[in-house]
Order: C-alpha cells, then structure tokens, then sequence
C-alpha cells in the first residue's frame, strides 16, 4: 500500500472515530437521564452496564485515533493502563459498596475518561502524572464512604472544621509561591498541592454543622462572619475564582438552611459591592474583566488567551476537527484553565453540551440524594458539595466560552490539577456514602411503615 492510499485510510478511520464518539456520548448522555424511568432494578442495571460500553468504547476510539495519526506506541500501553484502572474503579466500587449510586460512579468514570483521553491528546507526561494522582486518589477514596456512613462523630466537629479551614487558608496567604499573580499552592517535601480545594469540603462541613442544629438570626451571623473570614483570606490570596465558589456556595446552604430569601439577597447585593471593591483594589481583577470586555483590544498581551479560546470553539464547530487534527496547544495554559475549550475544538459542539448535561446529572443526583436526607448536617452537607461542583463546573465553562470573566479554575476530573482531582474524587466518595445513608434510612424506616399500614390500613397511611 502506497504513502499516499495509507494515509487516506487513516484519514478515513480517524474520521469515522470521530462521529461515532460523538454519537456514543450522546448515547451515554441521554441514559444517564432516562434510566431513572425505568422503576425495574434489573432494567436499571442494563442501562448502566451500556453506559459502561460507550464509555469503553469513546475510550478506545480516541486512543486509535491518537495511536493512527502518531503511531506511538506507549499509546498503547498507557491505554491498557487505563482500561485496567477505569474496571477496577467500576467493579471494586459495584462489589465493596452494593448500595452505592450506579450513576454517579458511571458519571465520575466518564468525567475522568474524558479528561485523560484530552490530557493525553495534549500533553502525554501531564497525563501520565494525572493518572498516578488519581489512582491515588481512587485508593483513598474508596474508604470515604465507610467512614461517613460509620463515624457520626464527623457531625459534631464543626469548630473543628472551622479553624482547620482557616487555618489553612491563612498557611497558603503566608507561605505559598505566587503564580501568576495569585498564591495558590504550597509545597511539602518537594510536592505541591493547593489547600483551597481540600478546604472546600472542610468549609461545606463547617457551614453544614453551624447552620444544622439552629438558625437563628446569632447563628446565621456567626456562620456568615466564619464564611466572610474564609472569602476574605482566599481575595487577599488573589486566589478570586476559589473565592467566589466558596461565597456562592454559602448562599446556597444559607437559602437551604434558613429558607429566607431576604437573607440571599442581602448576601447577594454584599457580593456585588464587594465585586465592585475589589475591581477598584486589584488590578489583575480589572485586567480580567476588561479582557472579557474586549480580548482583541490587546490581542497579543492580556487578550491573547481567551481570543485564542474563542478560535479554538469556532474551529470545531458542532462535529470538531478530530483527535489530533486541531491546535488547542495554542491557547497558554490550555489544560488547567481552557481544556472545555480544547474539547470543542476537538470532539466539536455536541460533545461539548453533552458533556455539560452529565456534569449537570451529578448535580442533579446530589440534590436529589439531599432532598432525602433527614438529618439536618448530612443534607446542608449534599447541597455544598453539589453547589461547590455546579459552580465550579460553570466557572471554568462560562470563563472559557467569554460568558463571563475568567476565574482560572478547573473543570473537575477533566481539566489537569493534583489536588483538584484528589478533592473532586474525595466529594464524590463523601456523596456516596450520604446515598448509602438515604438508603439505610429507608431499610430502618421499611418495618414501621410496614407496621403502620397494618394498623391503619393503606387508605389511611398517607404518601410521602
């Protein structure tokens, strides 16, 4: 066969991968909503293990597209790396915790396939180190929900999470190296980590235990001062993007807790004067909204990034250019703050709004798992994380596609970040153990309910 006659037929090949990986998402997506129509068990079952294939499948797909057009083959190993990682996680997880949420495990996977087929694309020693950090980080995970379902101390150490929080916080304001203008992360014994992702979750635990208990007017004020000191610390770290996931997210439990709305809007209109303080008092916020303004005004300085973003989604349309075939290395800092923007260029428009629809079905199955929670902390503690994930999630979105100012965060599980990953992994496992919770709820309350039906007879037990 000619140069000429292989090349066409790798063309062909990589052309067909292409359309059929953005047909499986859309496949993977539309069960990831649907399934929970089916009230059979078993017909739940078939629908997650289809899940599984199309993701085995985009999987393999993208790593011969990678493999065809650059015929390296550590390609090969490191996929079979990855296959063995991704049915670890699936059947470790299926057999250890047989209650646990199918879906979000099914999600979580596809969220990190995803993520290492694009850091693959982009950088192979990037991706290599991404897929060390998170079988680490699987590892660990995969004690959490043991440790939430059994330690109910964990409700009841709230000024515990508090000054461990700030604690941290306040390490990364006076210890850490500046990046880029902002101090974000630390280094111990030569690995660098960014406590602001970890501190995530310990502030969720502590608004959760401040505002379970009571919310009164004194305690409202208590946790919002706490919440403030938190903000506070991360904008004089110029770390604005965690900032502001961390203020939103407190109004959210804030709402959730109290049901006032009077006090979100106070909150919000705080929030605003604030925004408007801090373009006045730091030039680097000023710079990034004047970008968003108008990023060709100075389109080789300060606008050069997200105008290249900008060319990048126009270049890959609905369908993308192809794994390989586009030029997402042009955009700085493509895999930590733009990779939604590499992806569209890439794997095209369609792929892109699925992806968005499944992030959205995790949200949607942690507010789910919350809304049937009775304990008061474990439920605020849902509603943080999913809001600390929703917001996260349109931050680096929103910033990549000129919907709003950018804010240099992560797309969870997707985007290259150690400590992102670890802490994203980390909500994920804490959600799982809250769904078992709900569901060892229902099994206790199964026998009174029963009970009660016996006594009153189904015309008088009423429905939840």
């Amino acid at each position: 066969m000619s140069l000429t006659n292989l090349t066409s037929l790798v063309h062909t090949l990589t052309t067909a991968a292409q359309y059929l990986i953005i047909a499986l998402m859309l496949v993977y997506t539309i069960q990831s909503y649907t399934v929970f129509r089916r009230p059979d068990p078993e017909a739940r079952e078939r629908v997650f293990l289809r899940q599984n294939l199309s993701m085995f499948a985009i999987h393999f797909l993208a790593f011969a597209s990678m493999f065809l057009n650059t015929m390296q083959f550590d390609l090969l190993i490191f996929y079979g790396a990855q296959v063995i990682y991704l049915l670890f996680t699936l059947v470790l997880l299926r057999n250890l915790y047989p209650r646990a949420s199918r879906s979000l495990i099914n999600n979580m996977c596809m969220l990190e396939t995803v993520g290492f087929i694009m850091l693959t694309r982009l950088s192979y020693d990037l991706s290599i180190r991404q897929f060390q950090i998170a079988c680490a980080g699987t590892a660990i995970a995969v004690l959490i929900p043991f440790i939430v379902r059994k330690l109910h101390v964990l409700t009841r150490m709230t000024w515990a999470y508090v000054f461990v929080g700030i604690g941290l916080l306040g390490l990364v304001m006076v210890a850490a190296r500046s990046t880029n203008g902002a101090k974000l992360a630390i280094t111990v014994a030569g690995f660098s980590f960014q406590p602001s992702e970890f501190v995530k979750i310990i502030f969720v635990f502590a608004v959760a235990g401040l505002l379970s208990e009571e919310h009164s007017f004194r305690r409202v004020v208590i946790a919002t001062v706490l919440a403030a000191v938190h903000v506070l610390i991360l904008v004089r770290s110029t770390d604005l993007g965690s900032a502001l996931i961390f203020f939103l997210a407190y109004l959210v439990m804030l709402f959730v807790a109290t049901r006032n709305p009077y006090l979100v809007l106070m909150g919000i209109l705080a929030g605003a004067a604030a925004a408007v303080a801090a373009y006045f008092l730091f030039a680097h916020v000023r710079v990034r909204v004047q970008i968003w303004q108008d990023p060709f005004k100075d389109y080789a300085g300060t606008g050069y990034q997200i105008c290249q973003s900008l060319f990048a989604i126009v270049a890959g349309g609905w369908v993308g250019t192809g794994l390989g075939k586009g030029s997402p290395g042009a955009i700085p800092y493509v895999q930590e703050d733009f990779m939604f923007s590499a992806i569209l260029e890439e794997l095209g428009g369609i792929f892109g709004i699925c992806l968005i629809l499944v992030c959205m079905s995790v949200f949607i199955m942690v507010v789910n798992v919350a809304m049937q929670l009775r304990n008061r902390f474990y439920r605020l503690a849902a509603i943080g994380l999913g809001s600390m994930y929703a917001i996260q999630v349109f931050l680096t979105i929103g910033g990549g596609i000129k919907l709003i100012p950018m804010t240099g965060v992560t797309l969870p599980l997707v985007s290259y970040g150690g400590s992102s990953v670890l802490s994203t992994l980390a909500m994920f496992a804490i959600v799982q153990g809250l769904y078992m919770l709900r569901s060892d709820e229902v099994k206790e309350n199964a026998p009174e309910k029963r009970f009660i039906q016996q006594r009153t007879g189904p015309d008088q037990t009423g429905r939840a």
